[in-house]
């Protein structure tokens, strides 16, 4: 660690600028405040977190069409545990289940499957949200229920897309982004290519990485070099994992099922093919179609600045909620209730 803080300084020392770089991934997130990347680093440097969190990017109106579905008599909905505890405009889904509701964490969509084949008379509804990384393993599960023959299980998706997001980023002015921490995770799936237009067409140097102090320093030295060089590009540091293909099969799979489309991101609004819908000779499996959904007025929390913080506009301290009204045991935002939110991370270990 030593050597890679000593040559990150010796590379500060050559840019006489302030130096923005974003990590969009959760759990990149999460490990710069655990290994206090922040407090060892040059202070022309500055670590943005970006929109890295599928929970804390879903919006309010997809919470509130849940709460909706989950209260019909008919219907188990499952989730991931994060989601239980975001706040819709009247409640969570973790309140509609003590009022009665049922709902049921699963840590897989694959335990949502197995509950359908339970209960057959219930119409099971698993909550699909999640970046490129879990997206074909939700692909794989429909296709494990045509398998089984399993006609009760259907999903609602709110997947996300990153590179789209990045393009967004990028044309953020108030950022002005010199490059990014690409997300390990999600580059197992979708590989290095994916990313070559944020070089080419702006510009902006990148490094994909693991998750040890080690890497992400590593990462932050490859990125001021391509900055000093003048010679952005897409590096892999994190070998051992991602391929510039990614990987083949779970993007076949993924697109096997499911098909680009607009999507609204918490704090950010509509960015163009950036979420995932299922195709139509699959919709038999959508929960949209399923219910005759009305259209709800969703409602953001006063004064909760998720948004600017998924953006990376705000540091979560900025916030007027932060740690006082909004803390982890009483969560008023998204960025809080996730174990990968900026500003649960803030909470739990500091500025650091």
């Amino acid at each position: 660690m030593e050597r890679l803080k000593d040559m990150i300084f010796r590379l500060s020392e050559k840019i006489n600028k302030q130096i923005n770089i974003m990590e969009v991934c959760g759990t990149h997130t999460v490990a710069i405040f655990r290994h206090g990347i922040r407090s060892i680093i040059p202070s022309n440097i500055r670590l943005l977190s970006g929109p890295g969190c599928p929970v804390c990017v879903t919006p309010v109106e997809d919470i509130d069409r849940m709460l909706f579905i989950a209260k019909k008599p008919e219907v188990i909905l499952t989730t991931f545990g994060d989601m239980m505890r975001v706040p819709g405009s009247n409640g969570s889904l973790y309140r509609a289940k003590a009022e009665g509701a049922d709902i049921r964490m699963v840590y897989s969509p694959l335990d949502a499957l197995n509950i359908a084949e339970q209960n057959r008379e219930k119409k099971i509804v698993f909550f699909a949200v999640g970046f490129e990384t879990t997206s074909p393993l939700i692909a794989a599960t429909l296709y494990e229920a045509d398998r089984r023959g399993v006609p009760n299980f259907f999903i609602y998706s709110v997947h996300k897309l990153v590179p789209p997001a990045l393009e967004v980023l990028i044309n953020t002015e108030d950022l002005k982004l010199d490059g990014f921490i690409l997300p390990g995770h999600v580059s197992t799936i979708i590989g290095s290519k994916v990313y070559e237009f944020i070089a080419s067409k702006y510009k902006k140097a990148c490094v994909i990485t693991g998750f040890d102090a080690d890497d992400i320093l590593n990462a932050i030295a490859m990125l001021l070099m391509q900055i000093i060089e003048k010679s952005p590009k897409i590096e892999i540091q994190y070998r051992d994992a991602v391929k510039p293909e990614g990987n083949p099969k779970a993007v076949e799979i993924l697109y096997r099922y499911f098909e680009p489309c607009d999507s609204n991101w918490r704090g950010i609004g509509i960015i163009p093919n950036s979420g995932l819908r299922l195709k139509e000779e699959f919709l038999h499996r959508d929960a949209l179609k399923l219910f005759d959904i009305p259209e709800i007025k969703s409602v953001e929390p006063r004064g909760c600045q998720c948004g600017l913080v998924l953006r990376g506009i705000k540091n979560p301290p900025e916030c007027p909620l932060f740690a006082k009204k909004c803390t982890p045991e009483n969560p008023v935002g998204a960025c809080m209730v996730s174990s990968e939110g900026s500003c649960a991370a803030y909470y739990k270990y500091g500025a650091s």
